[in-house]
């Protein structure tokens, strides 16, 4: 297999501040065939994993150990997990999710966010304050729990926009 780049021009190496490890970063295209030859050798984790010499990775070979991630992975990742969070909050709260004022919606989805949709599902208190529009005894509820005691001023601060909306 011949991984020649000659068709690609050598670009300027420039350091770019959010790379991990001060890295410099080049912004030279990927030829589809190197891509084609990682992978297979790689293989793809989309769970992390250790490898064969104790690092902590994930994806194709992405060594989180010595790497970490980008500014931009992460951001990208967050963006992901919200969506996530904002369809399991429509999910479980069905169409009492749209009657919830948009700060409210935001409290639900960042609670599920850190919760997950099956831990947050089992606040029935909250949900059933929700669907009786009773944003005091939801606020009471979020406050009167384990998540809030671990989570602490987090959980203050979404009762309190809980409470007023």
């Amino acid at each position: 297999m011949n991984l020649s780049l000659k068709k690609y021009p050598r670009k300027k190496l420039k350091k770019k501040s959010s790379f991990i490890n001060n890295h410099l970063e080049a912004d030279i295209p990927i030829h589809p065939k190197l891509s084609a030859i990682i992978k297979k050798h790689e293989g793809l984790r989309l769970k992390p994993y250790t490898d064969s010499v104790g690092k902590l990775t994930i994806g194709y070979g992405h060594n989180l150990s010595d790497n970490g991630i980008t500014l931009e992975i992460a951001t990208a990742i967050l963006k992901a997990d919200i969506d996530i969070a904002m369809i399991d909050a429509r999910s479980i709260l069905k169409d009492t999710y749209w009657t919830l004022s948009q700060d409210r919606q935001w409290v639900i989805i960042n609670m599920i966010f850190n919760l997950g949709k099956t831990r947050f599902a089992t606040f029935k208190k909250l949900i059933a304050a929700l669907k009786g529009t009773n944003y005091t005894k939801a606020a009471e509820e979020m406050l009167n729990s384990k998540w809030a005691k671990q989570v602490g001023p987090r959980a203050i601060e979404l009762a309190e926009i809980m409470r007023n909306g």
